[in-house]
Parts: C-alpha cells; sequence; structure tokens
C-alpha cells in the first residue's frame, strides 16, 4: 500500500520486478507496452499488413498475363497461311486477265506499262457497238437479269467514251425497242445505270426486225455513229435464247454488206442454223453458244480478247525504245533523257546530256 500511496521513492519500484518474473524477459515486456501507448506506431503495423494485400492484388494484376495470352490467338488467327492464302486468290485471279493481253503483246520487252494497261482496257480499237438483245417470253426475268449483268461487264472492260467506244442496246422480242442510242451515254456510270433500267418486253422473237432496226436507225450518224471516213468499226452482239419467227438470212447478209461485223451468241434452245446465218465469218471467231444464261458472263473475257483487236506492236516493230499502239498502226517514243530521231524510229541522247554539266553551263 506504500508503494501505491508514495509513488516518489525509487525503493518502492524495484520490489514490482515480480511482475517481470512473471513474464520473463523485461526488456520484450517494456516495449510490447510502450508500442500499445503510442497509438501511432499501430497505424505504421497496420499499414504493414496492407502492403502483403497490396502486393497481393499486385500478383493479381499480374496474374492477367491471360490477357497477353488471349492476345496471342489472335496472333495464331492472324499468322494462318489462309490469310496468305486469300492474298494468293487475287493473284491467280488477275492472270486470266492479262492472258489475252500477253498473248498479244507478250512478245513486245518494249512496252511500256501505260501501253499495256491501254491495251487491257481496249484502247486499241475503238467501236461502234450495238448490242441487241432477246426479251422474249422464253427469256424469264432472272435470266433476262443475266443478261444485264453481262451487258455491264461488257461495259466496264470497254474505253467508253466521245473518241473511244460507242456503245447502244436494242431490245426486242414481238416488237423493237432501242433502249439507248449510241450517242447517249458517253461515259460508262450513266451507260450502266441505263443498262438496269431495262425491261423485258415478252412476246416472241423477231430477229430479223431488231437486226434490221439496228441497220437503220442505230448505226447511224444522227444515232452517234462515226462516219465511215474515221474508219470506227461497226460491231452488232446479238443474244437470243430461240428461234427467229422472221427471216434472218437477208437481213443479216445486208447488215454484213454495209460493214457490220456480226456476233451471234445463242443460249440453251437457241438455233444454232440461225446463229450461223446471222453471224460474219469465220464462223468460229463469231458465233458462240452457252448452256445457260449463268455461264453468259464468262463471255466476257473472250469478247474482250476479241474486240480488243491485235496489237499492231505485237506484230513486230522496229522502235529503239517504245513501240506505241495507235489503232491499226503504231508510233515510237523515247525513254526519258532521249529524244526522236528525225527517222521516227531511233533515239538519241539529248544534247545538254552530251555536253555535260561544264559545257552546257
Amino acid at each position: 500500500h506504500y508503494a501505491i500511496l508514495c509513488p516518489s521513492p525509487p525503493p518502492t519500484v524495484r520490489p514490482d520486478p515480480t511482475l517481470a518474473v512473471a513474464t520473463p524477459g523485461p526488456t520484450p515486456v517494456v516495449y510490447l507496452p510502450a508500442t500499445t501507448t503510442t497509438p501511432t506506431t499501430p497505424p505504421t503495423t497496420t499499414t504493414l499488413p496492407t502492403p502483403p494485400d497490396t502486393t497481393a492484388v499486385s500478383q493479381a494484376t499480374t496474374v492477367p498475363p491471360t490477357l497477353p495470352v488471349t492476345t496471342f490467338p489472335p496472333v495464331t488467327t492472324t499468322t494462318p497461311v489462309p490469310v496468305i492464302e486469300t492474298t494468293e486468290a487475287p493473284v491467280e485471279t488477275t492472270p486470266p486477265v492479262t492472258l489475252p493481253v500477253s498473248t498479244q503483246s507478250g512478245n513486245i520487252t518494249t512496252v511500256s506499262p501505260v501501253e499495256r494497261e491501254t491495251d487491257s482496257q481496249c484502247r486499241s480499237r475503238p467501236l461502234d457497238l450495238v448490242f441487241i438483245i432477246d426479251s422474249s417470253r422464253s427469256v424469264r426475268p432472272g435470266e433476262f437479269e443475266k443478261v444485264k449483268i453481262f451487258l455491264a461487264d461488257m461495259v466496264d472492260t470497254l474505253d467508253v467514251g466521245a473518241d473511244a467506244t460507242h456503245v447502244a442496246v436494242v431490245n426486242y422480242a414481238s416488237t423493237v425497242k432501242i433502249e439507248f442510242l449510241l450517242k447517249d451515254h458517253l461515259n460508262k456510270p450513266n451507260m450502266k445505270q441505263a443498262i438496269t433500267r431495262i425491261e423485258p418486253l415478252a412476246a416472241g422473237t423477231m430477229t430479223g426486225l431488231a437486226i434490221k432496226t439496228a441497220m437503220n436507225e442505230a448505226f447511224t450518224e444522227q444515232s452517234g455513229a462515226r462516219p465511215r471516213s474515221r474508219k470506227i468499226s461497226k460491231v452488232a452482239i446479238i443474244v437470243t435464247d430461240g428461234r427467229p419467227q422472221d427471216q434472218v438470212e437477208e437481213v443479216s447478209a445486208a447488215a454484213r454488206a454495209s460493214g457490220i461485223e456480226i456476233y451471234a451468241v445463242g443460249v440453251d434452245r437457241a438455233d444454232m442454223g440461225s446463229l450461223q446465218q446471222m453471224a460474219s465469218v469465220p464462223l468460229e471467231d463469231h458465233v458462240f453458244y452457252v448452256e445457260t444464261y449463268g455461264v453468259i458472263e464468262k463471255l466476257t473475257s473472250k469478247f474482250r480478247e476479241t474486240l480488243c483487236g491485235v496489237d499492231p506492236c505485237a506484230m513486230g516493230h522496229d522502235c529503239d525504245h517504245i513501240c506505241v499502239n495507235s489503232n491499226a498502226s503504231y508510233y515510237c517514243k523515247c525513254r526519258s533523257g532521249y529524244v526522236l530521231n528525225t527517222d521516227k524510229k531511233t533515239c538519241s541522247m539529248k544534247r545538254k546530256n552530251l555536253m555535260g554539266p561544264c559545257l552546257s553551263a
């Protein structure tokens, strides 16, 4: 009791070591109450537990390396060869397009890419081209749509323009309707739009009347055909799937005599004898037959090759540098830094280049 009432004398503090005996190791016991008495340290110890939690959270965030793993599958989806195969597929589709061109100008090593491109677009041969299409009752609506796709594809292969190819369409069944004239559309978008608006007439098959109408009305200068002096080829392409209900031999002969080259395309039930009576010679180059309208589009490349004509440069030339196709003839050009000599065939280096920088100055 004295020790409690008089805390100042130090001897009374010494008896308290009995408490220290109860908890051996006096130093740790003294520090533990000290930590409990200081409230600031417990927050430090409480923040110490939280770092493990944040490390756990950081470990949880590092666990989502599953995200890169999910990005790997896209890599494996991009890596597959199918992607390369798809890029190769178009490459395989382009050769068929260039094959007709390469057969015409493949021997010409001097032709520039521009000339090759113009060849592929039929710029080498302007045409007055009239399509004569059968829309009789035997041509079903879906089949007639195939014919219109064929016409649009043909337009895409041509070089359409005021000084290039003009196109007209004559639609026939029992009656004949000129859908548009050679002078009406001188660009591809307008022409293809006009093709989409064509409707079948649905009745009989007056092919002879259609040929006569094309000759007398579509192939005239008033309708947009060029005069004979221009020497522009006049071509008619007839597409039919039946037997004509009128005479075609005489009117076809008259059309050919007037300078119109006739191609006859027969589909399905078309009469081969009538096709041969209509077409120009040689018949093997002017008569075509397809089993259904579904495959008529395959004729596009064949007509493109035929209508483009033969590149005069491919027939042989004596140009020093570049041979340029010009309708039925050709002319020579020189590469950059060269000039064409007076013979219009050979090339010489420009005088400025020959003098050199010192002399030219």
